[in-house]
Parts: structure tokens; C-alpha cells; sequence
């Protein structure tokens, strides 16, 4: 497959993508020209919900696989664009619109890589291509929703915008709601249980409080507290105090062993949302990451939140863009980050395959 002709065409690509709205649970439109561009490639497609996703055309079951991944939902654009979000802008070499940087930079690099290696016999790795969907809102009917429908990946690169550098592990994520209880009273008389005091106390514990174990790539477990409601009027003294507690977890820790530590040293009531968002990482001498290495990438621990944290492979966070870029205004990508991106990811696997 010639390569330069590839990266012309998935830059097209992406400009279709992001002249086509598909926030988290509406990306239907986007699963369709995904769809498109894979057959015009003589490739046979599968889809489930807005999940699209193939295999190499010498997919061998006794082979191991390698499963590369990126998202095409987007979140909703916020106030501050100057530009239409909708409106694919190529202007000195980089290229705006909504859902440029996170992920659509990614998810194409990907599928070039994925059909410049598909036709190829006699590959070590079976690969697998999936453009799955509700990736930015934790869906139920994202990449979670098909792992049963491919054989299980030995590891995965999972592609966001990390400036293809190789951030070898990720933060999980615990979100927690919590309940303070007190007794309501008239706001003049004494009542010394004030459920928002008693949350108070809480909430100075989760301040303070450093969990012991420090991971070597990713640092410290991250507690906020990013939600607080109480109260009704102002001489009623609240018996009721709900707050939120969003918890970055790294992988020195489960987030079962993280909320139990939280549930012992605080006296609400705490529920957590859910504890399948855990941590994520791969070896540092693992094939994929040496080769990365060789080809001069430094490798990271990164503290944002990725589909990684659904499999249970090993696996590599690795694309073109920057983090720092996603969900702000004005978004865009260069062209060189997705035509270099091609290049490593081909390097990348040319040295494993």
C-alpha cells in the first residue's frame, strides 16, 4: 500500500469525520463513513452499535493479536470557539475542527497503519482495527461492548493524543457520592449536627490525607472533591449533604482498595458509581515499548482517563496531538502529527511483526 497516498486519504477522511457531529451516543453518522472507507479498501467490516472494527485478511485464530483502538465520539463543543466546530479548517498545516486532536488525529493514523500492514502474509500478530463509540462519557455501548466479539488481544495501543510518546501506564478513575446525614433544625436554636459541617470533616480528611504507596510512572493516587449540594433556605439547618469525590487511581492500587480506604476514615455514607474504570499499564521492556524506545519516544505515566481502562490486555496509550489540546476551543491537529504518526506507528510494528 503506498503510504503517501494512504496519509492523503485518511486526512480526508478526517475531514468528513469532522464535519459530522457525533457526540458520545450519537455517532452513528461517523460508524457510516468509517464503515465506507474501509470497504473501498476491499475490507470486510463488522459493526455493533456505533462500533466499527476488522481484521487483518490473513487473520490466523493460533496467532496472537494486537488490538488497535481509537474513539470517534466527541464531546459536546464548549462556548468559547471562535471557529465552527463542525467546519473542517486546513490553515497552516493544521487542520481545526472538533474532535481533530482527541481523537480523530488517532483514530486514522491507526487506520492507515491497519491497512498498509492487512493484505501482508505471514505476520507474527494478528491485527485488529476497532473505531469504537461513548468513550468520552463511559458508555455501555463503547469499545466494552464488542471485546466479547473478537478474540481476546495479547496487548493493545489505544490511540490519544500523547505527542506519540509511550505513556506506558494510566490513572484509573473512582468516582464517589457521598451522603452526609445530620438533623434538621431552625437556624437559631443550637444543633450541633449540621450535616454540612459533618461533610466539612470529610472533605478536610480527603484534603489532607496522602495514600501510602507512590507508583514509579505514575505518581500519587489524586483525591478531589468537585461537587458539593446542601441546604434549602437560609435559616434551616441542612440534614442532608451530598458531595462528590473524584478519585485518580494509580496502579499501586484497585479501585475497590482505594474506596475501602476512603469508607474507613470518613463517617458519610459513600457509594461509589462504578470500579471497572481501574488503572492501566505495559511492561517497559514489553516488545512494542522497546521498539517505541529505539525509535527515540520517551515513555510516561499519564493522568487522563482512556478506553485502556476497560481491557484487561496489556496496553499502550500512544497517538498523534496534544492532551493539553482535547476538549478546549478552537481544537485542531497538525497534518505533519498524523503523517509522522504513520510513519512510527509503521516502524513501530515493522520491528514486532
Amino acid at each position: 500500500m503506498n503510504v503517501i497516498k494512504l496519509k492523503y486519504e485518511v486526512v480526508r477522511l478526517l475531514e468528513k469525520l469532522i464535519s459530522t457531529p457525533s457526540f458520545s451516543g450519537e455517532e452513528d453518522e461517523t460508524a457510516l463513513k468509517l464503515e465506507a472507507f474501509l470497504r473501498s479498501k476491499n475490507i470486510e467490516v463488522n459493526r455493533s452499535n456505533n462500533n466499527v472494527w476488522a481484521v487483518n485478511k490473513y487473520f490466523d485464530k493460533d496467532k496472537p493479536s494486537v488490538l488497535l483502538n481509537s474513539h470517534h465520539d466527541t464531546v459536546r463543543p464548549n462556548k468559547g470557539y471562535t471557529r465552527d466546530p463542525f467546519k473542517a479548517e486546513l490553515i497552516d498545516g493544521k487542520l481545526f475542527g472538533l474532535g481533530s486532536n482527541d481523537a480523530g488525529g488517532s483514530l486514522t493514523a491507526l487506520l492507515a497503519t491497519f491497512v498498509h500492514f492487512y493484505a501482508k502474509s505471514n505476520l507474527k500478530y494478528n491485527l485488529i482495527y476497532a473505531a469504537t463509540a461513548e468513550e468520552e462519557s463511559s458508555g455501555k455501548n463503547g469499545l466494552n461492548s464488542i471485546l466479547k466479539k473478537f478474540p481476546e488481544p495479547d496487548f493493545a495501543i489505544v490511540g490519544e493524543p500523547t505527542n506519540m510518546n509511550l505513556a506506558i501506564a494510566e490513572k484509573g478513575l473512582l468516582v464517589i457520592d457521598a451522603y452526609a446525614e445530620g438533623i434538621a433544625g431552625h437556624a437559631a436554636h443550637m444543633n450541633s449536627d449540621n450535616a454540612i459541617y459533618k461533610a466539612i470533616h470529610d472533605i478536610e480528611w480527603l484534603r489532607n490525607y496522602e495514600f501510602q504507596k507512590i507508583s514509579k510512572t505514575l505518581g500519587k493516587v489524586k483525591v478531589t472533591v468537585t461537587q458539593i449540594n446542601a441546604g434549602r433556605e437560609h435559616n434551616v439547618i441542612p440534614d442532608h449533604c451530598h458531595f462528590v469525590i473524584d478519585v485518580r487511581v494509580t496502579d499501586e492500587y484497585t479501585n475497590n482498595e482505594v474506596f475501602d480506604i476512603i469508607n474507613a476514615f470518613t463517617k458519610s455514607k459513600l457509594k461509589a458509581r462504578s470500579f471497572n474504570l481501574n488503572s492501566s499499564s505495559i511492561d517497559s521492556n514489553h516488545p512494542i515499548v522497546r521498539a517505541g524506545v529505539e525509535l527515540e519516544r520517551i515513555t510516561y505515566g499519564s493522568p487522563t482517563l482512556s478506553d485502556q481502562s476497560v481491557l484487561s490486555c496489556p496496553s499502550l496509550k500512544l497517538g498523534p496531538g496534544d492532551s493539553t489540546r482535547s476538549h478546549q476551543s478552537d481544537e485542531y491537529i497538525k497534518i505533519s502529527e498524523i503523517e509522522d504518526a504513520i510513519d512510527l506507528y509503521i516502524k513501530m510494528f515493522e520491528k514486532i511483526l
